[in-house]
This record gives C-alpha cells, structure tokens and sequence, in this order.
C-alpha cells in the first residue's frame, strides 16, 4: 500500500512540470575481489612472484569481468522484426476495423481516426521521451531521462540479444494499441482535438511510469508481479482510463432511445481476425527470442482466443437465445486479452482453462457489469480489456506452471497471488486519477467533448469535414 500511495505522488510531480526523483531502490556498490593470503612458514621469492600473479589473475576475474558479453543473435532480431509489424498491424487496421464496424455509420471515419492518430501522436512522443522514462534507469517508480531522443542508442547497442534501437520500437507498438483501445469508450462523442491532446500527455504521464514499474526495473516488477505481455500495462491501464473518460464525457445523445446498433459488422470481424493474427507477435514477440518460449506463448495464445469464443457463444445462448458473430469475435479477443499476462507462464491446460472463464466474465463484463456501472463504455473497452486483464493478472498466479517457468515458478500462491492483486489494484488507482486529472485540465481548456449538434450530425463531417457514402 506504501508502495502504490508513492507511486500516485509521482503524478504530481508529473503534471507539475518537474520532477522529484525517488531515491535508487538499490545502490550499485563498487565491484569487489577478495584474496586469500596463504601464510606458510617460509617462502620463496619464486612462490612470492606466483602467489602475485594468481592474486593479479584472481581480481581481474571478476564476476562482472567474467560474464560474457551479449552477442546479437539474427535469428532473435528477425522474430522481433517480423513480431513488430504484427502488434502494429493490430492497431492499424486492426483496431480501427474492430473498432469502425461497431458505431453508426455517421461516425465510422472518425472511430477509426482514432486509431490512425494514435500510431503517429505516439510513435513521436515515444522516442523523444516515452521510451527514456519507461526503461531508462532511474527509480523504482519512473525511468531516467538518460535516453531522451533516444541518446546513445546506435545500431551496435544490444538489449539482450536484439538490437535496442528495434526493442525500442516494439515497445512502441505497445504503447501505441493501448492508448487506441481507449477510443473504444469514448466513441461518437469526444472532440478529435481533445483526444490527440490527451493521448500525447496520457502515454508520457500514465502508460510509460507503469511500463517501467513492471518491465524497466521498477518496484512491480522487483516484487515479483508476472505480466507476460501487458495484462496490466496495456489492458487494465486503458480499459480503466476508458472507464473514467466514459463517466467524464456522459453518456451518447439518445442512448436507449435511438438504435445503436453498428453499422457494419462485416468490418468488426475483419478487424478482430487480424487482432487475433497480430496478438502472436504481442504475445510471442514478448519472448525477445526465436525459441521455446516464443512458440509456446503462440500456442496457448490461440487455445485461449479459442476456448474463450467457445465460451462467450454458450453464455450468449443461454441468456440472449442465440450465439451472435459480434459475440464470437469479442469472445475471441477477451481470451487474447485474459491469456496476455500468462503467455509465457502457464501450460495448455492452464490456457484452456483461462480462456473459458475469460470468456463467460467478459460476457458478464460488457452486460451485467455494464448496466451496474451505468457507464456509456460504447464499445465495451473496459468490458473486454479492463475486465479481461484483471482476470488475467489475478489467474496467472493461480496457473504459473513449474512446468513451464522452471525454478523462476511461484514458491507460494498467496503470496503470488498478493504481488498480483497489488499490481491490479496500483495500476487501477494510478491510471483513474491520473486520467482524470488530464481529461479535467484538457476540458478545463478547450472541451472534450462535442457540441450536441455537432454529435447529431456525426463526427465525421463535424470533426473532420468527411463522410461515407
């Protein structure tokens, strides 16, 4: 609980425009050598001279000394190249097509401009200052400013086995769906102006901080928490800061008056087809190598996907009489979406199971749920990714597989299962008051959302001057 209420004081400093580092968790001592002074009753000059040379030999081999240096492996870089350009084709056009078939024809360029403009406000934000405070040093609540402009990134520079300057923008690939799954709750009814705003302050402010409590050296991820891919980096983060936004435009003009219904599912289904393909480069490109790992994470990638569209159409059937297409693809991504931070954890069983469940709470999520929260969520970001990563994160402690994980495998469930709840429920607090504070300064300046004509005429012409036909 310390822990999450100092990581919600790093937002003030944030915000405020400079920043108050935290002390070093850990202070790097100077490497040290002992040498063992053999005493005999007598000794000769040649023994003298040896016994140098061994005590000279012996300090020079260091532990730091004696590790070998990383070596780029081709076979690794061309896995991450390819998993690169897979995780941003969820975005565009994955995203956009999922997200674009879902709202009413009046504003289907606008849903899908979200996602376009998220590839480019975000790819620029990332390596001018993202990429540094997510996996520079620093702390153990925010990277350092080390690698601003990417500084000191050449093409020599390795991160493991992989060239940096290519992790760094895999990376990027990441931070750019999480801030388009965003769109999802704030659909038909935000100013375009307003959003580019706020996903340029959100991935700096919000997403790069949580990205390195967990995967640049922070505390998060120094407790242990187990986040394959981005259970809470990327799924619970924007679907929680898809809630608050949701509640802080209001609900859609007509909502439970006027139909709707999507205009175009044809487009969704297309669109969760290549999320689907794309999710093997998100969750098997997070092995950072072509190896066992890789293929393992692919393969209870698409025992998840499936068992949970399987589970989403019984549910469906059972309480609504038929098994609808939308249901299958939102089915399928919930079980994307639940396996994520487990990928490289658990077992095929493990998948299976955490599919099925995955796919009968998100149905609860984007019903039940949603009727609860009375939150015009419009295209169930938080139903499916909120929901869905916080059952992941909590399940993967429940299926972390020795099998799979060896001796880096969870010792004890509780405790496990605490590191994981902790990260599920800092990364809640985090992101809903940190988005909240940008969406009030941004509505405090120009506005969020748009003019009540200008929502009845559609986004697409009021915002953009452009419709389809």
């Amino acid at each position: 609980m310390k822990k999450m209420l100092l990581a919600l004081s790093l937002s003030g400093a944030l915000l405020g425009g400079s920043v108050a580092w935290a002390e070093e968790a850990a202070t790097a001592t100077a490497p040290t050598s002992d040498v063992a002074v053999l005493e005999t009753a007598e000794t000769s000059p040649i023994e003298t001279t040896n016994a140098t040379e061994v005590a000279a030999v012996a300090e020079v081999s260091t532990p730091e000394a004696a590790e070998s240096e990383a070596v780029l492996d081709t076979g690794d870089t061309a896995w991450i190249l390819v998993s690169t350009a897979l995780v941003l084709l969820m975005t565009i056009p994955g995203l956009a097509l999922f997200y674009g078939g879902m709202v009413r024809k009046k504003n289907v360029l606008n849903t899908m401009a979200y996602s376009f403009v998220a590839a480019a406000i975000v790819s620029i934000v990332w390596v001018i200052i993202g990429y540094s405070l997510a996996f520079g040093e620093g702390n153990a609540f925010i990277g350092s400013l080390d690698k601003v402009m990417l500084a000191g990134i050449g093409t020599e520079a390795l991160s493991g086995s992989i060239p940096e300057i290519l992790f760094v923008i895999f990376q990027m690939t990441f931070a750019i769906i999480t801030v388009a799954i965003i769109s999802g709750s704030i659909a038909e009814r935000m100013k375009f102006g307003a959003f580019v705003a706020f996903i340029a302050i959100w991935v700096v402010v919000v997403y790069a901080p949580i990205t390195h409590w967990v995967w640049g050296g922070g505390w998060l991820g120094n407790d242990g928490a187990l986040d394959f891919a981005g259970g809470t980096v990327v799924h619970i983060n924007s679907g929680v800061a898809g809630l608050v936004a949701a509640y802080m435009l209001g609900k859609r003009m007509g909502l439970g008056r006027e139909s709707m219904a999507p205009h175009n599912l044809t487009l969704t289904v297309l669109g969760a087809s290549l999320l689907w393909v794309g999710w093997f480069g998100f969750n098997g490109g997070s092995a950072l190598g072509a190896n066992g790992a890789a293929g393992y994470a692919l393969v209870v990638t698409q025992v998840a996907a499936a068992a949970a569209a399987i589970a989403w159409l019984v549910a469906e059937k059972l309480v609504r009489g038929k098994g609808s297409v939308l249901g299958a693809a939102s089915g399928a991504v919930a079980g994307l979406v639940v396996i994520t931070p487990a990928a490289g954890f658990v077992t095929v069983g493990g998948a299976l199971a955490m599919g099925l469940i995955g796919g009968v709470v998100c149905f609860w999520g984007i019903t039940a749920l949603k009727r609860a929260l009375k939150a015009d969520d419009s295209l169930d970001a938080f139903g499916l990714h909120g929901v869905g990563g916080i059952v992941g994160a909590i399940l993967t402690a429940f299926f972390a597989s020795e099998f799979i994980m060896g001796d880096a495998a969870p010792s004890n469930l509780m405790s496990q299962l605490w590191v994981q709840v902790e990260g599920v429920l800092a990364t809640i607090a985090y992101s809903a008051v940190l988005t909240f504070i940008i969406l009030k300064v941004i509505d405090l300046t120009i506005g969020i959302r748009v003019a009540a004509e200008d929502e009845r005429m559609g986004l697409d012409l009021s915002q953009h001057g452009e419709r389809v036909e």
